[in-house]
Formats: C-alpha cells, sequence, structure tokens
C-alpha cells in the first residue's frame, strides 16, 4: 500500500508540473530542444543552456558530451571557463571601489600604477574599461603562444605588454583589448589588498551563493568540470592547447555554470552589487571623441536581437566558447556554453531569445530570377573602409566579407537576403529610381550599413605552374609560434593547411602569387638562388604576415 501511495504521489507532482507549464513554455521548450540537439550532436562536444524570463528559469538542459574519452554525458550543472564574460565581473569590481571613493573612472592609471609607460597620454580607468585605451592587447602579440602554459604574476604579464608601441590615442578609436582588463585586475588588487581571486571569492561568489563557480585553476580537483576541445579537420575532436589560467587573469579566468551566471545577473540587475544609477553607466554605450558609438559599455556589449535591445557578452578561451545575453524590456536571459572551440553558441543562444521574444528567425528561400539577382553584384564599403563583395557564380549569390570566407546568400523576399548558417540577414537599399545604394546588414551583434561603391569586383585570372615549380614550394611556414601553415600538394595542385583548420586549394596567378577562392587571402612564395622557397607572405584582412620555411 505504501508503494501504491507513493506512486500516486508521484503522479499528482507530475500532473501538477505538467499544469504549471504554460502551452508557450512546452512549445518553447520543443523548438529549444530542436536547435540544441542539432548544434550539439550526442556523440560529439556539448553544451548547456538556460532560458529565463521573468526572473524564472524556463528552460535548462545539456547536449552531447562532457568528457570524450571517458564517454561522460553533458549535465546542465557542469563548468565550464566563460572567458570574457568575466570581463563584467571585472567590471563591476571597479564600480563598487568607485562608489566606495577609491577610485574615480577619469583616474589616471598612473595614480595606481606609477611606472607604466602612457606616451604623454592620459590613460583613464574608463578607457581601460571601454576598450579604448589605445593600449596592445596581449593576448595579440606574436609571442605569446610562447608563455600559454606558462604560470605567471600578474606584475610578470604586465612587464611583457607595457612597453608595445600604443595603437592609437586613447578615446579615439574602439580596438578590443585583454590588457586593459589585466591591468583593471591588477588596480583591484593594488586597491583592495586582495588578490583578484580572492575578490571574486568574498565579494561575489560567496555571498551570491554562486557555489560551482571559481577562479580558474586546472591542478584543484573541481567535480563536474566540462572537458576542453578543439578540433583538427584531418583528424577530428583534440584536447584544446594548454593554457595557464594564470594569463587570462581578470579578463577571462573565471569558470562557472549557466544557472550561476544567472545568479549573477539577478544581482547585476536587482542592484544588490552596485546602486542602479551605476550599473546603468556600463549598460551605456560608450562614445569616441569623435561621437562616435562603440556599442560597448563596462564590460558589456549592447546590441540588439530582431531590433529589441540586448546587454550581453560571449567569451573564447581555450577549449570553450560561451554566450550570455539580456534582454531588458522583455526580461528575457538566456546562455548557452560550449566545451569546443569549434561549437560557437552565438547562433543558438540569438535564436532562442528570439524565439522567448516571439521574434524568431524563420526565412523561406523564394525565387528571383537571374537578372535581378546580378543586379545586386558589387563592391560595397562601411565607415571602416572594410570590404563586402557580392558576387555571382554557377547560378548562386555570394557574399564575402574582406578577409572572411564566401557565403551563399538566398532572398527571402525581394531585396532580403539570409545566409545558410548564420542569423545575419542582408537588405538591399535602393534610391528613387531603383539603384542600389547601400546594404544594411542585420545580425548580431548590431545592424551595420555598407554602402556601394563604384569599384570593380576583383578579377582573380587562374593559369597553369609547372609542377617542379609547385613542388618547390611543399612545407610547413611558421606564421606565428603555434601557428604553422602548411603547403601540400596533389596531383598537379597546391593546397595550403593552417594550424587546427581545413585544407583549402591555392589557384596560381602568377609563378609565385597564389589566391583562395573560400576566403579573402592571397599568397605570394619567395625562393633564394637555388630555387627552393625560403619563406611566404600571407595577404589576409588587410595584413601581411610573413611565414619563415621550417621544414
Amino acid at each position: 500500500m505504501k508503494n501504491l501511495n507513493f506512486t500516486f504521489i508521484l503522479l499528482g507532482l507530475f500532473i501538477n508540473f505538467l499544469n504549471a507549464q504554460k502551452p508557450e513554455d512546452i512549445q518553447l521548450t520543443t523548438e529549444f530542444d530542436k536547435i540544441l540537439s542539432e548544434q550539439f550532436k550526442s556523440n560529439e562536444t556539448g553544451g548547456a543552456a538556460l532560458v529565463a524570463v521573468n526572473g524564472q528559469i524556463i528552460y535548462k538542459k545539456a547536449f552531447g558530451m562532457a568528457d570524450l574519452e571517458l564517454n561522460v554525458p553533458m549535465q546542465p550543472d557542469m563548468i565550464f571557463r566563460i572567458g570574457s564574460i568575466t570581463k563584467q565581473f571585472t567590471a563591476v569590481a571597479v564600480l563598487q571601489l568607485m562608489e566606495q571613493g577609491k577610485l574615480s573612472l577619469q583616474d589616471d592609471i598612473t595614480k595606481f600604477l606609477p611606472d607604466y609607460p602612457t606616451n604623454g597620454y592620459k590613460i583613464t580607468i574608463e578607457h581601460l574599461l571601454t576598450h579604448t585605451s589605445g593600449i596592445q592587447s596581449y593576448t595579440g602579440m606574436k609571442d605569446f603562444g610562447e608563455v600559454m602554459g606558462k604560470d605567471m604574476k600578474p606584475e610578470e604579464m604586465i612587464n611583457r605588454f607595457k612597453n608595445q608601441p600604443m595603437e592609437f590615442a586613447p578615446g579615439t578609436k574602439w580596438n578590443y583589448d585583454n590588457s586593459g582588463y589585466f591591468l583593471l585586475g591588477y588596480i583591484i588588487e593594488k586597491i583592495t589588498g586582495k588578490t583578484y581571486p580572492q575578490y571574486l571569492e568574498e565579494v561575489f561568489f560567496k555571498p551570491l551563493g554562486m557555489t560551482h563557480s571559481y577562479y580558474g585553476n586546472d591542478k584543484k580537483i573541481i567535480k563536474n568540470r566540462a572537458s576542453a576541445y578543439d578540433k583538427d579537420d584531418s583528424i577530428g575532436f583534440v584536447n584544446a592547447q594548454h593554457l595557464s589560467m594564470t594569463l587570462p587573469y581578470a579578463a577571462g579566468s573565471i569558470q562557472s555554470t549557466v544557472e550561476d551566471l544567472f545568479l549573477w545577473h539577478q544581482a547585476v540587475h536587482s542592484y544588490k552589487l552596485v546602486k542602479k544609477e551605476t550599473i546603468e553607466k556600463a549598460f551605456t554605450s560608450y562614445k569616441l571623441t569623435s561621437g562616435k558609438d562603440t556599442h560597448y559599455g563596462y564590460g558589456w556589449f549592447l546590441g540588439n536581437v530582431q531590433g529589441s535591445p540586448t546587454i550581453e557578452h560571449g567569451g573564447g578561451i581555450n577549449g570553450f566558447l560561451t554566450n550570455g545575453i539580456y534582454l531588458p524590456n522583455e526580461d528575457v536571459f538566456v546562455a548557452v556554453f560550449s566545451n569546443c572551440e569549434c561549437n560557437s553558441p552565438n547562433d543558438v543562444s540569438s535564436k532562442m531569445a528570439a524565439l522567448t521574444i516571439g521574434k524568431p528567425y524563420s526565412y523561406k528561400e523564394i525565387t528571383l530570377d537571374n537578372a535581378t539577382l546580378q543586379n545586386y553584384k558589387g563592391v560595397y564599403e562601411n565607415e571602416a573602409g572594410d570590404q563586402r563583395f557580392i558576387t555571382w557564380a554557377d547560378n548562386q549569390l555570394y557574399s564575402q566579407r574582406s578577409g572572411n570566407p564566401k557565403y551563399k546568400i538566398h532572398a527571402f523576399r525581394k531585396d532580403n537576403f539570409f545566409f545558410e548558417k548564420t542569423i545575419a540577414t542582408l537588405e538591399f537599399i535602393k534610391t528613387k529610381t531603383g539603384q542600389i545604394e547601400k546594404i544594411v546588414a542585420k545580425g548580431r551583434p548590431r545592424d551595420e550599413i555598407w554602402n556601394k561603391t563604384n569599384k570593380p569586383l576583383p578579377i582573380e585570372t587562374e593559369i597553369t605552374v609547372n609542377e617542379k615549380i609547385l613542388e618547390s614550394y611543399i612545407g610547413d611556414y611558421e606564421i606565428a609560434p603555434g601557428f604553422i601553415l602548411t603547403i601540400t600538394k596533389e596531383q598537379n595542385k597546391l593546397f595550403e593547411q593552417a594550424t587546427g583548420q581545413g585544407k583549402n586549394e591555392l589557384f596560381p596567378e602568377t609563378e609565385t602569387k597564389f589566391f583562395l577562392k573560400v576566403v579573402d587571402a592571397k599568397i605570394t612564395f619567395f625562393k633564394e638562388g637555388s630555387g627552393k622557397a625560403t619563406h611566404l607572405i600571407l595577404f589576409q584582412g588587410g595584413q601581411e604576415m610573413m611565414g619563415k620555411k621550417i621544414k
């Protein structure tokens, strides 16, 4: 009889659970499951996701694998490195110190770092918070790969980047900068007398009940920690390259769960950590001295999902990619974490957010005649001078941003196109006379304008090159420590393969100059007197990168 009563109790609880779920929540669950199961396959690396509406969690699930070697499925409460989402913790810590009168956002950083070389400029705390300091990001330095696995004290890392040339005058440009947040972590330590990890634990994690959040530490045994992966096209999934967690520091060293991040989100937006008027500064887009909007506040990006404003940030760190989006108008919070650098959660989280607010990304292709499609061809430029090529080949329209791969685009209504593998769309805007004047690229996290130019599309003509000449280029070329460009030959064709990336064919336009079709890039080979290749130069994204032949 006890067993029968227990059965009735369980049945009653189950019925109550079903009754408590709104029909729209059940429909959302089905949609979320579909999106996430397609992104995170059951036998591949995995992800965890959470959606909350009006402060209540309506969805929390995991898909895929947490550990491929031990065959451990992903669970919703598993711990991930959250990478640059760490920056909002650093920003709030700085704002707390501001409220306590221990610093001003307009303080020169030399007030706390007296020996820091500012090259005659005034670099403020606010410049560090907003990525407008002009200080070079240490993770972008050529020798960063040489020290990735080395434990370093904050002072040691600062000494590595502080004497690098300034990239621009403070406040005049925006450039994502890990060095700025690294310096903020060190300033927090200088003011409080606590290490940055201690500050996180004592001021944030413990008081907020974030019991599954830690400053990164690979030596410590942490239960339910997901393994870290990357992907090599030649062999499949691989263990992520080792990174000492002393290096991301205040720019990216936190480990957490999707639910702990939600606890943090609630604390921030209920003003438990800093006052309402203070945190609103963090959610206000910083303007450059020119008046240009940066779409970044203090530790958060400001964007939109289907036109609805967002406060958000993602994270990318060895083995993990993460994203957290908040839509304040609808009070919707979405977090999706992935344990592979190969599997970005950005589109997934955006689609989930859009579904939750009733603005799903859904496009049905329509057919336009070839003459209409070819009319969209051209070179378009944004205000930064970057170019987007709209091209036509094999009865298909393509979009390619300079330095990036080429993507197919499909019409869902006249003058409006969607991409196959992203949530972005392109709208071609015409003048009153019907001439195309610009593109509005509607994507994430914000829209972007591309004006049509009179510049001709680049024409690349292939030639035939003698096999012996092609053979002289075969080998490994080191672009940067740990980043190798491997050149191989198959039949009478040359191929390149960068570390951790796929193999792509090179097409000759001269005996020494080659171009790629999948991405806007070119390679020029250089030889010595004997005819052997000594190095190459990779031209991509407006940069010239030399690779010395090492093998």
